[in-house]
């Protein structure tokens, strides 16, 4: 693949390579504490609950085939976290450490920053997932800590390592309004 890739905002018509990259995450890795694979359906409804929302959801092309995708959601349901977004990047399996995952965190980044959030937080599963804390790291992001052993999954405690990142003028500011946006009231 000689082409660069493009990031684009995914569609319906995405789902099907976006359940496939998600189902070898569920299947083999640990980056996602999922242990079910989500059919298509269960990946359509995830896909229209998280746009209908207005959050972001974004995918990278070449050449006509998706090699990863991203999104923000929610970080918390409870209001008051209606400025604070968690981000979610999974790449095809055999794509890493090309620079695809550092392009889409990118976007997603100008897309939130062209919102109303104001902090992004990053979940990442393992401790030993040095690409993601790369990627995040390069991406502007601080380390806020390790939850160790937070997950058991593939035969091993897992930890879960949390990364925090500002949008725009992040806690310097108030947001420019204070209604409820992208989260529940319970």
């Amino acid at each position: 693949m000689t082409e660069p890739c493009h990031i684009r905002p995914a569609t319906e018509r995405d789902i099907d390579a976006i359940q496939q990259i998600y189902a070898w995450h569920v299947l083999h890795g640990i980056a996602t504490f999922e242990e079910t694979v989500p059919d298509c359906a269960q990946m359509h409804a995830r896909f229209h609950d998280i746009t209908t929302q207005g959050y972001p959801y974004i995918v990278a092309e070449q050449q006509g085939e998706i090699l990863g995708y991203a999104y923000v959601s929610a970080y918390r349901p409870r209001v008051a976290y209606r400025y604070t977004v968690e981000n979610a990047i999974y790449l095809r399996q055999d794509l890493g450490r090309r620079g695809t995952g550092s392009l889409l965190l990118a976007e997603l980044i100008r897309l939130c920053e062209a919102g109303p959030w104001r902090q992004m937080i990053a979940v990442i599963g393992n401790s030993g997932n040095l690409a993601s804390i790369g990627v995040h790291r390069k991406a502007g992001f601080d380390m806020i800590g390790t939850l160790p052993a937070t997950g058991f999954k593939h035969g091993q405690w897992v930890d879960t390592v949390l990364m925090q990142r500002a949008l725009s003028s992040g806690s310097l500011t108030p947001p420019d309004s204070v209604e409820p946006i992208g989260a529940d009231a319970h």
